[in-house]
């Protein structure tokens, strides 16, 4: 047991974020969990306030989720967090590395930077663009620049009807980011890994009527053993982030694994079902280790 006071921001009552503050409370004694929706600064005091307390007095922050939608307006969120670490706060993910995920676009920047294979994607504004886009790929998957579980994601068949389903997605998303679509034969991963060091990896096996293998889509969760290549492939997708806990979202596809995303927050429920693994207890040890260093 510890006396350090540790903040956890989440989405309260939701299951991981609970989680994560059991683990901190069981390892210090201290519990809270905090709504970002709820927090203020005032620029003259540098006070970050939140249910009566400044959250610069604490000693670290674990930020487990900033919303439960992504948007615009969850950037907003993090750069009040940068005033905690200004403060001397730790924060665990750091507050920049989460902004550059939060935006799919952000996301695809840095993986493309770094080399790790990416399914054939157009990223435009032009109408035109976009349905050469369609054309070329066949199928397209259509997503938001800013979602998760693919939320508002739609996909386009090239054929007649293209250019009014390109113009009704683009009235939401003036900036459309178009991903071929892969056979990924149901199901793919989310490999997991924690200060950069691989923990494990689980699948997710889509519904039988879904072509997404989101768990909000009726997929469920499974273990997998990936070979060492992949598990190098994977690290170094994360490796720019500089993540405290995440999950590198890979397939496997008839000309080789492929990487999606890499996630902000991490998946705990995927690594629990999937993996056996408590990933709400190694991230309170990792960061407590961290804190009283």
């Amino acid at each position: 047991m510890t006396d350090l006071r540790i903040g956890i921001i989440g989405t309260p009552g939701k299951w991981s974020t609970e989680a994560l503050a059991d683990a901190v409370e069981e390892r210090t004694g201290f519990r809270t969990v905090i709504d970002m929706a709820k927090v203020s600064l005032d620029t003259e005091t540098l006070q970050l306030m939140y249910a009566g307390e400044d959250l610069c007095t604490y000693d670290a922050l674990i930020v487990k989720k900033i919303n439960e939608t992504y948007s615009p307006d969850v950037l907003d969120r993090l750069e009040l967090l940068r005033i905690a670490e200004a403060r001397g706060v730790r924060v665990f993910s750091n507050p920049e590395a989460i902004i550059r995920l939060i935006d799919r676009l952000a996301c695809t920047v840095s993986l493309r930077a770094a080399d790790a294979p990416m399914p054939p994607t157009v990223i435009t504004e032009d109408h035109a663009a976009a349905r050469d886009a369609v054309k070329r790929f066949g199928s397209a998957v259509f997503k938001p620049l800013y979602s998760t579980k693919a939320r508002g994601m739609e996909i386009i068949e090239d054929g007649t009807d293209a250019e009014a389903a390109i113009a009704a997605f683009a009235k939401e998303n003036p900036m459309m980011y178009i991903q071929q679509k892969l056979d990924l034969s149901g199901q793919d991963l989310g490999m997991v890994f924690l200060d950069g060091d691989y923990v494990c990896t689980y699948a997710r096996v889509s519904g039988s009527d879904t072509w997404n293998t989101t768990i909000h889509s009726g997929g469920k969760y499974a273990p997998f053993e990936p070979d060492a290549a992949l598990i190098k492939l994977a690290r170094k997708a994360q490796e720019p982030f500089g993540l405290t806990f995440t999950t590198v979202d890979v397939a496997l596809t008839e000309t080789g694994p492929i990487v999606f995303e890499v996630s902000a927050f991490g998946g705990f429920r995927g690594a629990k079902e999937g993996c056996g693994v408590d990933a709400a207890a190694m991230v309170a040890d990792a960061v407590i280790k961290k804190v009283s260093t």
